[in-house]
């Protein structure tokens, strides 16, 4: 439940920083039609009704199909199961797929082609469909944005497929949503007076947000593929080296470890010669570097200690290996007998990072 919490708040703040300008640049003129037309059509009924009606609506409308469409892309997820880098990969699809609606609304027309569009048929009964009086269109415009992709929208679609949860994947596009909702109600007013200018100003914000974010999901997507670490551990607090501790040997250690309620010995070789390596899982990876010796079978630990966010999606992406960490506990997993060379872990998104160098 804690990931799906993170996706609902990774959700949300990319909706807030980019989506809202992203799908406000796309879809604003349509929720301003139907803004406009109910505004002119009865302008002395003195109903009570204002702007935010309709975008209130719209959104409610908007929520529901993305948040049917994350648990859908989330079960499919689930039901795929891919390994950790083809999840990288997907994610760092997203990026480049972000980069191009970036130059695409900062006006170069070389990668207009590249874009992601839907059928111009489906654009026009859109359009038309804003104009009409029915208080139900705002709404109905809002469940049918689902079908037209507005910037950063596919990534997060993306992601939920990555998530592998119906659950995650419905709290990523939801708060996606919810992320562009105050965007949505401020402009929603101001649109219908002079959509078509700040549609123009909002296109190059818009692109230089989403292209920001795009560079960060890449990144991301690098380190969670194991490919690159941009992580530079602090030597004093975030390497962990010898000397090993060898247990029930010649008074090095009592056989059980540290003292109860210390802090477990990060690399360790017990009484049967197996390695020990210890990763404590908070929020986040501590240490985030590692010095074992190699030619040694080697068990890494998984303590977690109140574990949440990201950092409870754990992955080693060269063996595949996915596993998610318990809350408040142990968990194992058995690295072999490993040679010379770095070996990278991450979170699922490639936000948290760390490796152990067999030496």
């Amino acid at each position: 439940m804690s990931s799906s919490i993170a996706l609902l708040v990774t959700g949300a703040g990319t909706g807030l920083l980019a989506g809202g300008a992203s799908c406000a640049a796309v879809q604003g003129g349509l929720l301003a039609g139907a803004v406009t037309r109910r505004r002119t059509s009865a302008p002395d009924r003195g109903t009570g009704d204002t702007p935010l009606a309709p975008v209130g609506a719209f959104l409610a409308g908007k929520l529901l199909s993305h948040t049917v469409l994350g648990a859908l892309l989330g079960t499919f997820g689930k039901a795929l199961q891919p390994s950790p880098r083809t999840q990288a990969a997907l994610l760092l699809a997203a990026g480049v797929l972000m980069v191009l609606f970036a130059l695409d609304l900062f006006g170069v027309k070389a990668v207009g082609r590249l874009v992601p569009r839907p059928p111009a048929s489906f654009g026009r009964l859109l359009r038309r469909s804003g104009r009409t009086e029915s208080a139900l269109t705002p709404a109905l415009i809002g469940l049918a944005t689902v079908l037209v992709p507005c910037g950063v929208t596919l990534s997060m679609e993306l992601l939920a497929v990555t998530s592998g949860s119906a659950v995650a994947g419905a709290a990523v596009m939801a708060g996606f949503v919810i992320g562009t909702a105050p965007l949505f109600a401020g402009l929603g007013y101001l649109f219908r007076r002079s959509s078509q200018a700040l549609s123009g100003r909002l296109a190059g914000l818009t692109a230089v947000v989403v292209l920001a974010v795009a560079v960060w999901t890449m990144g991301s997507a690098l380190q969670a593929g194991g490919w690159v670490s941009f992580s530079t551990p602090d030597k004093k607090t975030d390497t962990a080296s010898g000397p090993f501790i060898v247990e029930g040997g010649d008074g090095s250690g009592s056989g059980e470890g540290s003292a109860t309620g210390a802090d477990p010995v990060p690399v360790r070789i017990d009484a049967t010669g197996k390695q020990i390596v210890t990763l404590t899982v908070t929020d986040f990876y501590t240490p985030t570097s590692f010095t074992a010796k190699a030619g040694v079978p080697t068990t890494l630990v998984l303590n977690g200690k109140d574990s949440g966010g990201c950092a409870r999606a754990f992955t080693i992406p060269e063996l595949g290996v996915q596993e998610i960490v318990k809350r408040d506990g142990d968990t194992e997993i058995d690295l072999g007998t490993r040679k010379a060379g770095a070996l990278r872990f991450s979170c699922a998104m490639g936000m948290q990072t760390g490796s152990i160098d067999f030496a």
